[in-house]
């Protein structure tokens, strides 16, 4: 008997989601287990697997487009049935499309829940005696949403999906004009002057000097996430200051001759694994039932991507050298900026590093990624006053800040993880065994 494969729900709070490609054909054997389609989250790409086996019979979601979660997708037959009549034999309710109309007064309004509506029917002024009717472009939220961040028109685009959809490939490689023309604004309203210049006027539209971007999917996910972590975290904030010379040193002769470079990123990572397995303690999860200890060292790299920023979890960094970690950040790193992770890579670990010290910044608190217990802030290395031995030199330092979740770090315990941190990064060779 035909059954059908739903939309599934791949992340917490996710209403809809795009098919990113179809990994198997019409008419195509599948079986329980196998990848059939690869799924666009909010934040990542994922292969959902065939819940049992069959033939594909149907696909209802074309590649690019999107659909609520648990909307129907594809049809599958069971084996032996004829696959035209399972194709046809459950009735659903093809997606619906949003057209995106050209030509025509107004725009694209949105609901509530971020979901685009159709443009409201309004009246044309006909150009001249014979005027074209406006084209109708065809575009799912994930596509409009991708072509509103790179200042891309889409109405200047041609679609190479079914019936002329325009879908991500068609975005691939374009930039936007040099000089963009500006839309026509509309005739100003005729106002008596105001007995107050600087008096605020609730409820008018925004100035004309102000550009209203609509949140994307990822910039909801974060919000809603940072703000159940402000809200629900109990956070506390230790700081160090750390002397990096040896690093450094270090560093530079382990790059001598190499075609990849070890960055000093790569050594945080490290040593942040490192002193989880000295205070293990530390590397534990807050859950409502219990806390949750991990014996090896799964860390989330805060990496930014246009319009906002992922956490890929590099897995196992205690076992890996200093070498593998650096490939592994690359690997997470490249393919977060493509939008090419997979869900699971965007889960577990125990505790978060965020680096900004490569765009100059010296010093900053980060806030939690729930589950994580801590998030260590890094700051740029720089040439600071320092005592030795009863003397002033300088020195080259770097200060780091720990976030930590009171319900699993105590005080004296966040303050006896930062202590062993501190002390792999300035006995770097100790790292490195």
């Amino acid at each position: 008997m035909a059954a059908v494969v739903r939309m599934p729900a791949l992340a917490a709070g996710a209403t809809e989601a795009a098919v990113q490609s179809w990994l198997v054909a019409v008419g195509d054997e599948v079986a329980a287990g196998q990848p059939i389609v690869e799924i666009e989250t909010e934040k990542a790409v994922v292969e959902y697997e065939a819940e049992e086996s069959g033939v594909l019979a149907r696909i209802l979601v074309d590649e690019g487009a999107s659909a609520d979660v648990g909307s129907p997708i594809a049809v599958l037959a069971a084996r032996g049935e004829d696959v035209a009549v399972a194709g046809e034999s459950v009735s659903v309710d093809e997606p619906e499309e949003t057209p995106v109309t050209t030509g025509a007064t107004g725009g694209t309004e949105s609901s509530e829940d971020g979901t685009f509506l159709p443009p409201p029917a309004v009246a044309e002024l006909a150009p001249s005696s014979s005027p074209e009717p406006p084209r109708r472009l065809f575009a799912s939220p994930l596509v409009r949403r991708l072509a509103a961040e790179r200042g891309l028109d889409l109405s200047s685009l041609v679609g190479t999906g079914p019936n002329g959809r325009i879908v991500r490939r068609d975005l691939d490689g374009r930039t936007p004009p040099a000089s963009p023309s500006p839309s026509t604004p509309a005739a100003p309203e005729v106002r008596a002057p105001a007995a107050d210049p600087t008096a605020a006027r609730a409820g008018e539209s925004p100035a004309a000097d102000v550009e209203v971007i609509p949140h994307s999917g990822m910039r909801r996910a974060i919000a809603r996430r940072l703000t159940e972590s402000t809200s629900t975290v109990p956070h506390f904030f230790l700081r160090a200051r750390i002397r990096v010379d040896e690093l450094l040193a270090l560093r530079a002769r382990i790059n001598e001759g190499r075609t990849t470079r070890i960055s000093v990123n790569d050594f945080v990572i490290k040593a942040v694994a490192a002193a989880l397995l000295d205070v293990p303690e530390a590397n534990a999860i807050w859950t409502e039932q219990a806390t949750h200890r991990f014996s090896h060292a799964d860390i989330a790299v805060a990496v930014s991507v246009p319009g906002g920023l992922v956490t890929p979890v590099i897995r196992g960094v205690d076992r890996m050298s200093l070498g593998e970690v650096s490939a592994a950040i690359a690997d997470h790193v490249e393919r977060a900026r493509t939008g090419r992770l997979k869900q699971e890579e965007l889960e577990g670990g125990s505790f978060s590093v965020s680096n900004l010290g490569m765009y100059g910044t010296e010093e900053f608190a980060a806030i939690i990624n729930p589950p994580h217990a801590g998030i260590l802030a890094v700051g740029a290395a720089r040439p600071s006053p320092v005592v030795v031995d009863d003397e002033l030199v300088v020195g080259t330092v770097m200060t780091v800040t720990l976030s930590a979740d009171h319900r699993v770090l105590d005080g004296a315990l966040a303050a006896q993880w930062l202590a062993a941190f501190v002390a792999k990064m300035e006995n770097p060779l100790s790292i490195l065994v």
